[in-house]
């Protein structure tokens, strides 16, 4: 286990793709949104987070991101993202995500999200379901 990353319960492996670079070569700064939210939906894969919206109408949408670029990325790398829950509210949750670059052995981006769950068929904020906060709470135990 890389020592960076030990306090990340879920790791995401993400090859860096050609394309995502930018004219300064290096990865684009947007790109490590997607990164992130492939690394939640990682996260969200461990329970129904997503399974459930067509049913309830109700799912996680974002309130708020942050990203704090460290070292740049190159092609070709491959990157761990660790993702985990860092609070959970009555009706939102955050998490923290980061990201190691295989290449450089190094911690190279890191990021937040403030996410609310929300009524879709209502167009509100909803509770969050007991057994989704409860699968978080196992998932950051272990």
């Amino acid at each position: 286990m890389i020592d960076a990353l030990k306090d990340y319960p879920v790791i995401t492996e993400i090859s860096v793709a050609w394309g995502e670079m930018d004219a300064l070569n290096h990865v684009n700064n947007a790109v490590y949104l997607r990164y992130f939210e492939t690394a939640r939906l990682e996260y969200f894969s461990r329970f129904s987070m997503m399974e459930d919206i067509p049913k309830t109408k109700k799912g996680p949408v974002l309130g708020e991101v942050t990203c704090k670029y460290i070292r740049p990325v190159t092609y070709p790398d491959t990157l761990l993202i660790g993702s985990r829950v860092t609070n959970i509210g009555e009706d939102r949750f955050d998490m923290e995500y980061l990201a190691y670059s295989k290449a450089q052995g190094a911690v190279t981006t890191k990021g937040t999200a403030k996410t609310v769950m929300f009524d879709f068929a209502n167009q509100c904020k909803t509770t969050l379901p007991s057994h989704i906060r409860e699968a978080m709470e196992a998932i950051e135990a272990k």
